[in-house]
Parts: C-alpha cells; structure tokens; sequence
C-alpha cells in the first residue's frame, strides 16, 4: 500500500532502518553512511532515487556539523571537493541512462573498491602529489553522480595516512557533505529530484542524527588501532553485502 509519492509502508520501514545502522556507522568512523545506504535503499527504490535520496540526508547531517568540519579538515578535502563538484553530474548522468541491474552491479563493485583501498600499506601525513589528489577528486565525484558513494577514492587517501582521527573524519565528511549538494543540484538539472525524496529525507534525517550521535559517542571511547580495524570491517562487511543482495 503507498503512502505518499509513490512509497510503501515496507519501503518506507526499510529505509529508516538503513538510515540509523549507516548514520551510525558515519558517527563511528566518519564515513559509511553512503556506502551502506544506498545498496539497501537500491532494493526497495530505483537506483537513481536510492542516490539523490543518500544525497539529500548526506547534506542534511553534514550541514548541521559544517562549523566543526571546515574547522578540522585537511586543506586538500576543499581541491578533492571543487573536482567533486565538476564531475557529479557526469557520474548522474551515466547512472540515469544505466539500467536497474547493471547499476546495482556497479554499485557493488564500487564497494568492493573501497575495501580493497583500504588494504594499501599505511603512508605517512604527508600530502599526495597534484595528481593523486586531482585522481581522487575525479573519481569521487563520478561515483558521487553515480552511486551517492564519494567515499571509496577518499577513505584510503585519509583514513590510509598517518594523521589525526578528527582531521580525517572532518576532511571526509567535509567532502561528503560538498559532493552531496552537487548532486542534488545535479539532480534538480536533469529533472530526477523529486519534491517525494526531500519529503521522504526530511522523514529519514530524526534516525540519521540519532545514529551518527551514537555512533560519535563510541568513536570517542575507542583508540586508534580499533578506529582503523572498524573501518576495514566495515568496508568489508559493505563489500560483502552488496554481492549478496545480486545472489
């Protein structure tokens, strides 16, 4: 039975569901909440709704914590997110022109992708080269269009470097909360927003602040080494999860 814009009472319960496991996945370790998100929200709703929906709560939550993230972050997340911004919309516009299955595959290797970054050797602090850092920004941006996931090319270049845990979860989320809005605003350009999906973020963002809340409060309470297994785990536990659900 719908409810409103076309949403069931089932798809409905699935995505709050979804939305308070990934927000506090987000709070614990400063990214995930796309990663995780947006397969589940796939099984219930078109792709491309399951990435403007993801969008739209990324932005959500990222705008209210914007103070903190542009205080804390690497200078490197405002040149990875101006490459975002450019190249969300080619990403969207692939994914608006893909069918359902073979974005859902996508969407399943682009997962994979990031829990195989994250197995690189650890670096030191220090800056990647231009290159690096323009690769990253490209490729975050066109899975951003694509799959609502800018996160794959940026956990490893943050999360794989020796710095601070809050420079790294502001300097993701930094990134995340900037090439949510291009997306969006990628969306409202090719006609795919609907007024529905705000509608239906707004219903989903009480459970994203709830979850990211309790997810920062066990962050603070854990030490690094166990900070960085969590974010292999979880990566992993994503990878697996998306092929499962195309079995």
């Amino acid at each position: 039975m719908e409810i409103f814009g076309g949403f069931t009472a089932i798809q409905i319960a699935v995505a709050l569901a979804a939305a308070l496991g990934s927000a506090f996945v987000r709070g614990l370790t400063g990214f995930g909440m796309a990663i995780l998100l947006v397969p589940v929200l796939a099984l219930a709703l078109p792709p491309v709704e399951a990435v403007v929906l993801a969008n739209a709560l990324t932005f959500m939550i990222g705008a209210t914590e914007i103070r903190s993230l542009v205080r804390d972050a690497e200078r490197s997340a405002w040149v990875i997110a101006a490459l975002v911004v450019v190249t969300t919309p080619i990403g969207l516009w692939a994914l608006s022109m893909t069918g359902r299955d073979v974005a859902r595959l996508v969407i399943a290797l682009i997962a994979v992708s990031a829990f195989l970054a994250i197995l690189l050797p650890k670096r030191g602090a220090a800056v990647p080269g231009p290159v690096v850092t323009g690769s990253v920004g490209v490729l975050s941006g066109l899975m951003t269009g694509y799959a609502g996931m800018p996160g794959p090319p940026v956990v490893p270049y943050y999360a794989g470097r020796d710095l601070p845990r809050p420079t790294i979860k502001a300097s993701m989320q930094l990134i995340f909360t900037i090439a949510a809005s291009a997306g969006l605003a990628s969306a409202t350009w090719l006609g795919i927003l609907r007024w529905e999906l705000l509608v239906f973020a707004l219903v989903m963002l009480p459970m994203i602040i709830a979850g990211n809340r309790l997810g920062a409060r066990v962050s603070g309470q854990i030490s690094d080494p166990v900070w960085r297994v969590s974010v292999g785990l979880i990566l992993g536990g994503a990878a697996v999860a998306a092929f499962a659900r195309l079995v």
